[in-house]
C-alpha cells in the first residue's frame, strides 16, 4: 500500500482546506456582490415648454431647434410639453411623464417638495420683478396703507400674491387688512375694468398692455420681490442621467449667447409666436433678466419665498433648500 509522508499529508491538508475556504467564502474572501441592475438608457427627453409671460429663451429654442438637434447627436429623442401650470409640471415630473420643467415658479417647487416630491434646482430661468404690477384706477392709491379694506384680485400662491404680501408689510399690514380675491390675470383685469374690484394683481402681455392703456400702477415689483423662475428636474434623474442635464444646461447658455448676437430677430421670432406687436415684446423684454446661474443671492429669495408661503398657510412646514440644489 502507497504510504503519505507527513509532509504529504500536510500539503494535501492544507490544499483542501484552501478548497473550503473558497467555496465558503471565509478566510477574509469577500462573497460577489450581486450586480446593480442597469439603468435604462435614455432614449427620449420631454421639456415643458411655457411661452408666457415672455419666456424669448424657450420661444428660440424651439424655434431653431437648438435642445432637439443637441439630444439628436447622442441619438436621444426629443420633444416638448406645454404644461403651464406649476403644480401640474411637478406632478408630471414625478410621474416621468416629463424629465425636465423648463421655466417653473420657485413657489411651484417648494410646494412640491414640502409635499414630498423629488425635486432638483437646476439654474434660475428667469427674475423680472418689474413685470409683475399692481394696478388700480385711483391714481390717488399709492402707499400700502391706502389698500386698507379694499378688494383686490389675483392669482394665489404665485409671484403676485407675493408682491401684494410684501408690499402690505411695507406699511405694516398684512393680508387680513385688505380683501383678496383669487382668480386669473384675464379674470382679474377684466374685474378692474368692470368695477368689482378697486385693485388687480396683473403680469406679462396683460400687465403691459393694462399700463400702455393709462391704467395706473400703484407699484411693481422691484424691491419686493424678485420675479424668480427656475428649472428644474429629479434629483433622481439628475444622478443617474447627468449627460443629459448637462446638455440641457449647455443648450441653454447657448441660447442665451444667441439671443445677445441676435436680439433683434428674436424679437421678431417672439412677436410672431405670441401675436404681440415688436414693440411690445422690445418694451416687456427690456423687464426680464434670463441670467441662469443660481447665486446666494437666489437662495435668498427662495427663502423670502418660503417664508411668504409657510407664513400665507399655504406651505405646510419648510423644507432645507439645500436639499433641492
Amino acid at each position: 500500500m502507497y504510504k503519505i509522508s507527513k509532509k504529504q499529508s500536510k500539503a494535501i491538508f492544507l490544499a483542501i482546506l484552501a478548497l473550503c475556504m473558497l467555496l465558503t467564502g471565509c478566510g477574509g474572501l469577500s462573497k460577489k456582490e450581486p450586480a446593480k441592475p442597469a439603468v435604462p438608457k435614455v432614449t427620449k427627453v420631454i421639456a415643458t415648454y411655457v411661452q408666457a409671460p415672455l419666456n424669448v429663451p424657450s420661444i428660440i429654442e424651439k424655434n431653431k431647434h437648438f435642445l432637439a438637434d443637441a439630444y439628436k447627436k447622442n441619438g436621444i429623442a426629443f420633444d416638448y410639453s406645454t404644461i403651464t401650470s406649476g403644480a401640474e409640471q411637478t406632478t408630471a415630473l414625478a410621474s416621468g411623464d416629463i424629465q425636465i420643467l423648463n421655466c417653473v415658479g420657485g413657489s411651484s417647487v417648494l410646494l412640491a417638495a414640502a409635499n414630498g416630491a423629488d425635486m432638483k434646482v437646476l439654474s434660475v430661468y428667469s427674475t423680472a420683478p418689474k413685470a409683475f404690477v399692481l394696478f388700480g384706477k385711483n391714481k390717488a392709491i399709492t402707499r400700502p396703507q391706502d389698500l386698507k379694506g379694499l378688494t383686490i384680485a389675483g392669482p394665489k400662491g404665485t409671484i403676485l400674491h407675493e408682491l401684494l404680501v410684501a408690499f402690505l408689510k411695507k406699511g405694516n399690514m398684512t393680508i387680513k387688512d385688505v380683501n383678496f380675491v383669487s382668480m386669473g390675470i384675464p379674470q382679474a383685469r377684466a374685474a378692474l375694468e368692470g368695477g368689482s374690484v378697486q385693485l388687480a394683481l396683473l403680469a406679462g402681455p396683460v400687465a403691459y398692455s393694462a399700463e400702455k392703456s393709462g391704467m395706473h400702477v400703484v407699484t411693481t415689483g422691484e424691491d419686493l420681490v424678485s420675479g424668480l423662475t427656475l428649472t428644474a428636474t429629479s434629483q433622481k434623474f439628475y444622478k443617474e442621467h447627468k449627460d443629459v442635464i448637462d446638455t440641457f444646461l449647455q443648450v441653454q447658455k447657448e441660447t442665451l449667447k444667441y439671443l445677445a448676437s441676435n436680439t433683434a430677430e428674436a424679437i421678431d421670432i417672439t412677436a410672431k409666436e405670441t401675436g404681440l406687436t415688436k414693440d411690445a415684446v422690445e418694451g416687456m423684454y427690456k423687464l426680464y433678466n434670463f441670467e441662469p446661474n443660481i447665486t446666494d443671492e437666489t437662495k435668498k429669495e427662495l427663502e423670502s419665498t418660503q417664508e411668504f408661503l409657510v407664513s400665507s398657510g399655504l406651505m405646510p412646514k419648510k423644507i432645507d433648500l439645500s436639499k433641492i440644489f
